[in-house]
């Protein structure tokens, strides 16, 4: 599976950006797709995943009512809908696929293959 990340950039803080995960090789459609960030010096962590049929997502708790991730099969696309952007939200989002189990969902150890990340920057 090749995941291309895209559609980060630079944006102020209370803004909106929407980054995108297209999907190659493995039949999108019964992957989980998840969404991770990494900040400078810090570990990577979870944002939020939905599975296949779009039907569950989960969130952190950081990012809850702010974002929203969605995916659309037909294009072997997963979404992720950032408003309300605050400068803690700047860091380097990856996006994954994979078959996590209810456990680890919210794991990167869920997911086996990860795209190449697109870097978002909030200025205050």
């Amino acid at each position: 599976v090749q995941l291309q990340a895209s559609g980060g950039g630079l944006v102020q803080a209370r803004g909106s950006l929407r980054v995108s995960c297209a999907a190659s090789g493995r039949p999108f459609s019964n992957s989980a797709m998840g969404w991770f960030r990494q900040a400078p010096g810090k570990e990577r962590d979870f944002v939020a995943a939905i599975r296949s049929s779009g039907g569950t997502t989960s969130y952190a708790d950081s990012v809850k009512g702010r974002f929203t991730i969605s995916r659309d099969n037909a294009k072997n696309t997963v979404y992720l809908q950032m408003n309300s952007l605050k400068p803690e939200d700047t860091a380097v989002y990856y996006c994954a696929a994979g078959s996590p189990t209810v456990s680890s969902l919210r794991s990167s150890a869920g997911y086996r293959y990860w795209g190449q990340g697109t870097e978002v920057t909030v200025s205050s």
